[in-house]
């Protein structure tokens, strides 16, 4: 047993007794260096009470590796990290946003370092006879035949995140970017902040299931506080938040610890008490329900838009949607499609991991199903998933999208490094914080030029590729356009792995094989 951890702590426990005799009596100053040794032999009597089995098989030396796993997620980061290993974005994508945000060109030299033959990786074929996009097509006019006051929106902009996952400071340059670059802020469930009017940039207003900023004192949705507010002019859109990428079908809590006066009073709810947003919606339970809601919300904010946004899941329930729109006569003017690889302030693990259809599935299908029953042209379909560079957009447009929207990519704008202490009030950035010190951190005039040229920067990428392929509008990109490459061999088109169903197939009884059994399971009246 003499060479255990414990038997060698014992060990220094006894030396450290007989020098601090043997200095006394030679010199007491001599003690002075020594201080510390009776601080560790307190910490090691602690460590071989402790619960922690490392630390009571190795009292005082066990700290160092709790020490070195804190702060493992810097060191990968800046030490071992390569260019396309990190996660969720990678290196390469954080400098290429970063370069854009301050204005800087964005080339880089040698050719690419990506493995274009490995399993995943997405391409696209240029034309031998390239065309310029006018940039008349970087916006697109949302609102269908039932839409009163129709919104003319950049095909770029900023995804949902609330005031209280974002600090006030991110709130306002992001939003003031958003106002320099005329493109739109969705402001997250947590309502319409003060920070969001500051600057007066266009918002896009989410409506969640606890009615944040339109609720009674019980939580039910206050028809009266909605329409009073949505009718702000700088208010342009409404979008129902069914379900969210990084979490769907799982309600969120906001603890009472972080509900200050602030926030408190944003959202309509009690200070210093927990917020729960339920999973689900007290307001509806059917896909007809929803539509009904959707036809309401558009009343009461005087015909402006109103969509709803969902991670797609049973692909019989968004059916059901698709079947209520022919029931019903109502229909939403846009559809956010939020991928399973989104992101959020915090998540439960598995849900985060393992929940939800990633967008480059999702959108092939909702083009379709939209196509199906012959509303694809009255609907915008909004992607919403990991959308930082111009061919993201290519991408995400030529598989059934209209337009995008981002999130962390406008986070990485103002200051973020991907830290990932979202969750714990933490961001040393001042970017995902309440904590009003750090906060403070964030510099909002410059950070707001820097929204402003990443969108400007990136929509230029998206209409420069378009036009590369050959094609003079982004319209006319289809799933034909992109080639992916499922394992080392040859590529295919996503057009071969999703065929195209026609305008109104569904409902003239043509449906294809691979839709046919959700669509008989599909049913207006219930999810």
């Amino acid at each position: 047993m003499l060479g255990s951890p414990k038997s060698l702590y014992f060990l220094f426990v006894a030396i450290t007794v007989l020098l601090g005799v043997v200095f006394y009596l030679w010199n007491p100053v001599w003690l002075l260096p020594w201080g510390i040794l009776p601080a560790l032999v307190l910490v090691g009597a602690r460590d071989l009470r402790s619960t922690h089995n490392v630390l009571r098989n190795y009292p005082v030396l066990g700290h160092i590796r709790y020490l070195l796993e804190f702060v493992r997620p810097e060191l990968r980061q800046y030490f071992f990290e390569s260019g396309q290993s990190g996660r969720p974005f990678n290196r390469e994508q954080r400098e290429i946003v970063n370069k854009r945000a301050d204005g800087l060109a964005d080339t880089e030299p040698f050719g690419t370092r990506r493995d274009v033959e490995g399993a995943g990786f997405d391409f696209c074929q240029h034309s031998v006879s390239p065309k310029e996009v006018d940039a008349s097509f970087s916006r697109i006019w949302i609102g269908g035949p039932q839409c009163l006051k129709p919104y003319h929106s950049s095909r770029l902009n900023i995804s949902a995140m609330s005031f209280g996952a974002l600090s006030s400071n991110a709130v306002l340059a992001m939003n003031k970017g958003a106002r320099l670059g005329d493109f739109a802020q969705d402001t997250g469930e947590g309502a319409i902040s003060p920070y969001h009017k500051v600057h007066e940039g266009d918002l896009i207003w989410e409506i969640g299931s606890g009615y944040f900023g339109c609720r009674t004192r019980n939580g039910d949705f206050d028809p009266e506080d909605f329409r009073k507010k949505s009718r702000s002019d700088q208010v342009k859109m409404i979008e129902i938040k069914i379900s969210q990428g990084a979490k769907p079908g799982h309600g969120g809590l906001l603890p009472g610890s972080k509900v200050n006066a602030e926030i408190a009073r944003t959202r309509e709810i009690e200070q210093g008490k927990d917020c729960q947003s339920p999973a689900r919606h007290p307001e509806f339970d059917t896909p007809a329900g929803l539509l009904e809601f959707v036809a309401r919300l558009r009343e009461l904010c005087g015909g402006k838009p109103v969509g709803f946004k969902l991670c797609l899941g049973k692909r019989d329930d968004f059916m059901g949607i698709c079947k209520a729109m022919l029931e019903t006569g109502i229909q939403p003017d846009f559809i956010t499609i939020d991928g399973a690889e989104g992101g959020t302030g915090a998540a439960p693990a598995e849900f985060e991991d393992f929940i939800g259809t990633y967008i480059n599935e999702a959108l092939p299908f909702v083009d379709n199903c939209l196509r199906g029953i012959g509303k694809r042209e009255e609907i915008v379909v909004i992607a919403s998933g990991k959308v930082a560079m111009g061919f993201d957009m290519v991408t995400k447009l030529a598989l059934g999208a209209d337009m995008c929207n981002a999130a962390r990519p406008f986070m990485f704008a103002v200051g973020c490094i991907q830290a990932q202490r979202c969750h714990t009030n933490t961001c040393p950035t001042g970017v995902a914080t309440q904590n009003p010190a750090r906060a403070k951190s964030l510099d909002v005039p410059s950070k707001a030029v820097r929204v402003r040229n990443f969108h400007h920067a990136t929509m230029q990428s998206f209409l420069d590729i378009t036009g590369a392929l050959g094609l003079d509008s982004p319209e006319l990109l289809g799933p034909e356009h992109i080639y992916h490459r499922p394992e080392y061999g040859p590529a295919c088109t996503y057009r071969e792995m999703h065929p195209r169903v026609e305008q109104g197939d569904f409902v003239n009884g043509k449906v294809p094989d691979a839709y046919r059994a959700d669509w008989q399971r599909a049913d207006a009246g219930h999810f």
